[in-house]
C-alpha cells in the first residue's frame, strides 16, 4: 500500500482518523489553555512546563500496572471511555477557585488514565491496515497529529486572546465529549486481540518479554530519550515568549507534519532504517542556538527545522513492529508511547528547573546539548549489531506467549 487513495479507501481508517483529531485538538487547546492559567496564577517556568507535560510522567504507573489492558480489553470501549475520562477531568480544571495542588491532582490522574491510549489505538491501527500499509498509515496519523497540534495551538493562543483560560478549558471538554461520540458511533466494536484478563502481573510479564531483547532495549530508548529531551525545550515556550507560546507550537507541528510527510511518503522503505540517527540529530541541533537567545522569527524558524525530526518516532516504530508479533502489538505500542511521555514529562521537569534557576533560553539550550549526547551514545552502542536487527530470529516469536502462564 503506497498511496493515499487506497489508505483512504480502507474500511474505518477515516472516522479512526477523525475521532484521534478531535481528541488531539482538546489536548492541544486545553493543555495550552491550562499551562497559561497556572503560569499567570504563579509566574512560575516550572509549574508552568509542568502544568503541560507533567501528567505524563504519571504514564509511567499507569505502563507498570495497565498496559496488558490494551491487548486484552475491547478497544472501541476502551477509547470512548478515555475521552469521556478527559472530558470529565478538564471539565473540573475550569472550575473557579480551584488550588493549584488539586489542578495537579487532576492532570496527573489524566495521565494514568491516558496511559492505556496509545497502544490502543496503536493495535486498532495496526488491525485496521494491512502490513504494507502500517507506515503509510502511522505517517498519515503523525502528520494529523502535527496539523492539529498547529491548528490547534493558533486556535488555542488566538481563542486565549479573546477568552478566558477556563474558558478555553470547557471548549477542549466538549471537544473530548464529542471524541467518545464519534469513536462509539463510527469504529466497530472489536474483541480483545490477546486471550486473558488484564492484570498487574500480566502487565509485569509481556514488559519483561520486550524488554528482554536487547534490539527492542535499544529501539525503545531510541525513541524515548533523545525525544523527551527535546519536549522539555518545547515545554518553555510560554515562558520563553509568553504572548507568542501558541505561534511556537504551532510552527513546531508544521515541522513535525513535513516530517512524517517525507518520511512515511516519499523516503523509498530501503532508506528510511538509515535516517533514525540523522533525524534525532535534527531534532535537537536547532535548539542549540536558543543559547543566544534568538527573536520570535529566527525562534518560529529554529522550532521549525528540529519539529521535523520528530519522524525518528516513524522509522523506530516501523523497527518495532518488525520485531514484535501481532498478538503483542498494543502493548508493545503501549509501552512505547508510555515511555515516551514519561520521558517526556521528565524532560519537561528538568527544563523547568534548569529554566527556574537560570532562564528559559539557557535551559532549552542544555536540553538540546543533552539530546545529542544520547543520540550519539545510542548510535554508537546499536552499530555493532545494527545488521541483526532485522533478522527474522531476533523476533519474539520463539518466545512464550505471557497470556499461555496464566
Amino acid at each position: 500500500m503506497r498511496t493515499y487513495r487506497s489508505l483512504f479507501r480502507t474500511a474505518e481508517f477515516t472516522p479512526f482518523l477523525l475521532s484521534f483529531a478531535t481528541f488531539a485538538a482538546a489536548q492541544t487547546i486545553g493543555g495550552l489553555a491550562l499551562a497559561t492559567l497556572v503560569f499567570r496564577a504563579t509566574g512560575s517556568p516550572f509549574l508552568s512546563a509542568v502544568s503541560m507535560f507533567g501528567p505524563q510522567l504519571t504514564q509511567l504507573l499507569g505502563g507498570a500496572f495497565l498496559l496488558s489492558a490494551a491487548d486484552r480489553l475491547p478497544p472501541r470501549a476502551v477509547l470512548s471511555v478515555l475521552a469521556l475520562s478527559f472530558a470529565v477531568c478538564t471539565t473540573v480544571l475550569a472550575l473557579p477557585g480551584l488550588p493549584v495542588w488539586a489542578v495537579f491532582a487532576v492532570v496527573l490522574l489524566q495521565g494514568l488514565v491516558a496511559s492505556l491510549g496509545g497502544g490502543v489505538r496503536g493495535g486498532m491501527l495496526n488491525e485496521i491496515l494491512t502490513k504494507d500499509g502500517y507506515v503509510l498509515g502511522r505517517s498519515v496519523f503523525n502528520m494529523l497529529w502535527g496539523l492539529t497540534q498547529m491548528a490547534g495551538f493558533a486556535t488555542g493562543g488566538a481563542l486565549l486572546a479573546i477568552l478566558s483560560p477556563r474558558t478555553c478549558l470547557l471548549l477542549a471538554a466538549a471537544l473530548y465529549a464529542l471524541s467518545a461520540l464519534v469513536t462509539h458511533l463510527c469504529l466497530t466494536a472489536r474483541p480483545p486481540r490477546s486471550a486473558g484478563r488484564p492484570s498487574l502481573s500480566a502487565t509485569w510479564r509481556t514488559n519483561a518479554l520486550l524488554w528482554s531483547s536487547r534490539h527492542h532495549r535499544l529501539t525503545y530508548l531510541g525513541l524515548w530519550v533523545p525525544n523527551g529531551l527535546i519536549v522539555g525545550s518545547d515545554s518553555l515556550y510560554v515562558s520563553y515568549a509568553p504572548e507568542a507560546a501558541g505561534m511556537l507550537y504551532a510552527f513546531g507541528a508544521l515541522g513535525m507534519f513535513a516530517g512524517d510527510l517525507a518520511v512515511g511518503r516519499l523516503v523509498p522503505p530501503a532508506l528510511r532504517p538509515r535516517l533514525a540517527t540523522p533525524l534525532r540529530l535534527l531534532l535537537a541541533v536547532p535548539y542549540l542556538f536558543f543559547v543566544l537567545q534568538p527573536g520570535l522569527a529566527l525562534s518560529a524558524v529554529a522550532v521549525t527545522a528540529a519539529s521535523v525530526g520528530f519522524a525518528a518516532s516513524l522509522v523506530l516504530q516501523e523497527r518495532l513492529m518488525s520485531l514484535t508479533p501481532d498478538a503483542l502489538a498494543g502493548q508493545a505500542l503501549g509501552l512505547h508511547a508510555t515511555g515516551m511521555a514519561s520521558f517526556q514529562g521528565i524532560g519537561a521537569l528538568l527544563a523547568g528547573t534548569l529554566a527556574q534557576l537560570t532562564s528559559p533560553a539557557a535551559a532549552m539550550t542544555s536540553m538540546a546539548a543533552a539530546s545529542v549526547a544520547a543520540t550519539l551514545v545510542l548510535a554508537a552502542v546499536g552499530r555493532p549489531k545494527e545488521r541483526q536487527s532485522t533478522d527474522p530470529g531476533m523476533r519474539l516469536n520463539n518466545l512464550p506467549d505471557p497470556a499461555a502462564t496464566e
